[in-house]
């Protein structure tokens, strides 16, 4: 760490510690004292669960099934999606769904079951409801994939809102995933997960839960098939998980269980069944297409907390383009802020920003500005007084506008989940697109207020809109940063409607992905860190948000050279390539660790940007699709139990395998490969799977291997398009689709098809179309031949 970081770390850090310290002490009085006040006690409590059924009335997709103390609405929709709510609870209003709900499949048929249960019967999955109100999720032939115990609900006796529990059972061989941002690890582990968006107020390792994103939505795999449990409440609320166990033979297998207690909130939840594609595919159709970025949000990006000056952003521009590094943003962070409120400009560090954006911007460097929710509670800051104008910041139960504790002192907080907030937030982007920036990033916003002891959050007792329904902050906590999200996507597109936005959040919750992507937050530098930064991003993509990426060398500290750059190795293949760190870290400039890690890094960005159009491809699939960039090894073949369990490596899209260095000292790895031939796409050397073979991993570079028939798009030497192809086995054919994009803008570009063939001893590809195979429009290199 240089020594003017230091001196720079010691006078901002501390001198702001210091004046906040009193303010959090009194945040956390005043906040405890607003819930005592603000939320009726619990009191006494009845327990309830549905009793037995009673009848049923057929509708459209299913129906509704009556028990003694409960009702159970079950639909099936024409994307094979099936919703059940009890107590009358429909589908909406929810933040999770975009737009209507799908139709009702007209085919489905409700009919009675034995034992006096009943049964709806579709396409693709079987709900079986028995007379005491479990629910079964069956395969078409039969074999149950879920069953769901009847629920149980404590009410207060003197009213308010019910807690509830639903137990749930699985296969004995069945794996959990998603559940938001976990740090654990790609495959949940028995254990406690807390469904409450939270700021670890620390740089977290892979044993920290609850972090910035989670979500009620579980992947659950299986030998059976694969399935998504999405429980659409976004009140607070713990998932317990435990896997199963198989008798070996005997037939005594133990189910893998699932139990989920909520503070309130409708219980209603959708499922989805099928292959890994289909379930993402539906529920990006429940959920929202994922935002599209533009093309140059695909690139490289440099942040840093702490650049301090226009200067200094210059000087690390002109490193990496001294060292010809190929670099494609500049995040700035709340340092560039007039005494860190939002949407301002420190005019003394930044006097010309709008020229230095233009500056960067004719070099092909984007600059990106950090947002934070909370306002400065002063009269003056404009901010402040446009937002008090129009009624925009959270009140208390007395009516009084909520203030927390950030960056700015003492600060109020904009109710996002009502439109007329939106719409004001949205506009505020309008000085920051004069500003030259190009992009933006949500920090701060599960909403954090910093407080000396307890939540780091506003009062639960906090009164919000919900969309005129009207609510307090146990169930807008969750949904405050989506919402946040929204307002800013929302902006951009009415004052930039000709670009892309390209907006990433800290936080958020199911949906968030129909706005922009997410990163890891504050990773904590260390091996652990680089793992749970895999972990983060696998699973994430799972809940149907396929852009993410970690701050590459972690969030504090110092990473040792091996590995910031095993670390930047593996963030030149996720979607969002960033370096990024705290004030108090020490540098993450490439150059900064030592000649050989230069060029090791150099040739990954380099890499990176051959496979830009790969990458726009994998964008505009996520957009059409729901399918994630970065995807498990079992994508394909989740029946493969070795797959299952797989953790340090992925897919990215159809056509790589990407095998990480994940411990020091390692220059070789064992890797587990999918079923088909794969190439070393350094040495061209051939493997087969499936199976676990032992590959090189020198510091230059980690292992990628590419699947045999695969047509890549990458940017060829002269910048054009050229088509990678990797041989298909003797006797087999391959292919690709390729996405041709301008960069930005709303144009639906054609999905090339491109087939790849054996001809005698050639490997031939044509593009495929309706009026039949023609040649590729672009040169072709074939690989794999050796």
């Amino acid at each position: 760490m240089e020594g003017r970081d230091l001196v720079r770390s010691v006078k901002v850090v501390g001198s702001a510690r210091a004046a906040q310290g009193l303010r959090t002490l009194r945040a956390a009085w005043r906040r405890r004292r607003s819930d005592a006040v603000g939320l009726p006690p619990r009191g006494a409590e009845r327990a309830r669960v549905p009793g037995l059924v009673q009848d049923a009335e057929p509708g459209p997709g299913g129906g509704v099934i009556r028990f003694g103390r409960s009702e159970l609405r079950i639909t099936v929709t024409v994307t094979g999606a099936v919703f059940w709510g009890w107590d009358g609870a429909g589908p909406e209003p929810s933040y999770a769904l975009a737009g209507r709900c799908p139709e009702p499949d007209p085919r489905v048929v409700l009919e009675p079951d034995k034992d006096g249960g009943w049964r709806v019967v579709a396409e693709r999955v079987t709900i079986v409801v028995s007379r005491h109100g479990a629910v079964e999720v069956c395969t078409p032939g039969g074999v149950t994939l879920r069953r769901d115990l009847p629920p149980r609900w404590w009410e207060p006796v003197a009213g308010g809102t019910a807690r509830w529990m639903q137990r749930s059972e699985v296969a004995a061989d069945a794996r959990f995933f998603g559940l938001g941002g976990r740090a654990s690890g790609l495959r949940l582990r028995d254990g406690s997960y807390r469904l409450w968006n939270t700021d670890p107020g620390h740089a977290f390792g892979r044993g920290d839960d609850p972090l910035y994103l989670t979500m009620p939505v579980q992947f659950v795999v299986a030998d059976a098939g694969a399935h998504l449990m999405f429980h659409d409440t976004s009140w607070d609320g713990t998932v317990t998980l435990r896997e199963g166990e198989e008798g070996a033979g005997s037939g005594h297998d133990r189910a893998g269980r699932c139990e989920l207690r909520m503070d309130g909130g409708p219980l209603r939840c959708w499922v989805v069944v099928g292959t890994p594609a289909r379930v993402l595919h539906a529920w990006a159709s429940l959920t929202g297409a994922p935002a599209l970025p533009p093309a140059w949000a695909l690139g490289h990006h440099h942040a840093r907390w702490g650049f301090g000056s226009e200067q200094e952003v210059r000087r690390i521009v002109a490193g990496y383009q001294e060292r010809g590094l190929p670099l494609d943003a500049v995040h700035l962070d709340i340092d560039h802020y007039d005494a860190h409120q939002v949407f301002t400009v420190d005019q003394e560090r930044f006097p010309k920003l709008p020229v230095l954006a233009e500056e960067l911007r004719r070099d092909g460097i984007r600059l990106v500005s950090i947002v934070d929710p909370a306002v400065k509670a002063a009269p003056g800051n404009a901010v402040y007084d446009s937002g008090s104008a129009v009624d925009a910041f959270v009140r208390d139960a007395a009516g009084e506008p909520v203030r927390g504790v950030v960056w700015p002192g003492e600060s109020v907080y904009p109710d996002f989940t009502h439109p007329r907030v939106r719409a004001w937030w949205g506009a505020l982007y309008e000085e920051r697109l004069e500003q030259g920036f190009a992009g933006f990033w949500h920090d701060m916003n599960e909403p954090t207020s910093f407080h000396a002891f307890g939540e780091s959050t506003l009062p639960r007792s906090a009164r919000h809109s919900l969309e005129g329904r009207g609510g307090d902050h146990r169930e807008a906590h969750n949904v405050y940063a989506l919402c946040m999200a929204r307002a800013g996507y929302e902006g951009l597109r009415e004052r930039a409607p000709q670009e892309r936005p390209f907006l990433f959040s800290r936080s958020g919750w199911a949906g968030i992905q129909r706005y922009g992507g997410t990163w890891s937050g504050d990773v904590a530098t260390g091996w652990p860190g680089l793992r749970a930064s895999l972990s983060l991003v696998l699973g994430l993509g799972l809940c149907g948000v396929p852009y993410s990426g970690p701050d590459i060398g972690g969030f504090d500290g110092s990473p040792s050279p091996e590995l910031f750059l095993r670390w930047f190795q593996l963030g030149a293949y996720l979607p969002l390539f960033r370096t990024h760190a705290s004030l108090r870290a020490g540098r993450r400039e490439p150059w900064e660790f030592g000649p050989d890690v230069l060029e090791h890094a150099r040739a990954a960005l380099v890499e990176r940007r051959r496979l830009l159009p790969y990458f726009m491809t994998l964008a505009h699939l996520a957009r059409r699709t729901g399918a994630p960039y970065v995807r498990p090894l079992w994508w394909g073949a989740p029946e493969d139990r070795a797959l299952r369990d797989c953790e340090d490596a992925f897919l990215l899209g159809d056509c790589f395998l990407v095998a990480p260095v994940l411990d020091p000292g390692a220059d070789r790895r064992a890797v587990q490969l999918p079923r088909g031939r794969w190439y070393d796409t350094v040495t061209e050397q051939a493997y087969e799977g499936p199976g676990q073979v032992l590959v090189d991993a020198p510091r230059s570079r980690i292992p990628v291997l590419a699947r045999a028939g695969a047509v890549v798009p990458v940017r060829s030497d002269d910048g054009g398009l050229e088509l990678e192809v990797w041989a298909p086995a003797r006797g087999r054919t391959g292919g690709g689709l390729v996405v041709p994009d301008a960069g930005d803008g709303w144009g639906e570009p054609e999905i090339e098809r491109y087939v790849a063939r054996w001809e005698g001893r050639r490997v031939v590809v044509g593009r495929e179309s309706e009026e039949g195979v023609s040649e590729p429009p672009c040169p072709v290199r074939v690989r794999g031949l050796g």
